[in-house]
């Protein structure tokens, strides 16, 4: 509990919660059909990993830049993050992207706005194969950031952010469509 009282602890909570507003109001925005026709995947996917990208190198070294609540658990799970740290930065995180999808919602027109971003399964993919492909997507994301943080990786750790966001980007573009 000591851990609650800390300042640093605080800060942590508050760049999740940031980074999870800002997250949630880029990859959503770019989301959207600002113009007719189909939307682009490549355009989305692309701007979830940049936002991904840029978070990770500007709150990384504050709050570790989960901004994902599957990063966190996933953390938790490895013991490398604490039980109230995790509490705090998942309840932060879905705050985060619900005021990031508000915030959205308030600046954008009503005929662009359609469904903000929501996406669903294909006609022909099924409940459970569409949870199998978001369960092998989020464990390569995983994967890759546990990989990119590695403290015994001789790579460059300021660099780990990059990695992060093209494995995000590429989990967009075989999972969206």
């Amino acid at each position: 509990m000591r851990e609650l009282r800390s300042s640093a602890f605080w800060r942590a909570v508050l760049a999740e919660f940031l980074g999870s507003l800002l997250y949630a109001l880029l990859g959503l925005g770019a989301s959207l059909r600002w113009a007719p026709g189909p939307p682009s995947v490549v355009g989305s996917a692309l701007a979830f990993g940049l936002a991904q990208t840029t978070l990770v190198q500007a709150l990384g070294h504050v709050s570790g830049g989960h901004v994902n609540p599957a990063i966190t658990l996933a953390f938790l799970m490895a013991s490398q993050l604490s039980l109230p740290r995790a509490l705090g930065y998942l309840l932060a995180q879905v705050l985060g992207m619900l005021a990031g999808a508000g915030v959205l919602y308030g600046v954008t027109p009503g005929p662009v706005r359609g469904t903000l971003g929501l996406s669903a399964l294909h006609p022909g993919v099924g409940p459970g194969q569409g949870t199998v492909v978001e369960l092998l997507l989020t464990a390569q994301f995983v994967l890759c950031v546990f990989a990119s943080f590695d403290d015994r990786q001789d790579g460059r750790p300021a660099m780990a952010a990059v990695p992060v966001g093209f494995s995000l980007a590429l989990g967009h573009l075989f999972g969206v469509r």
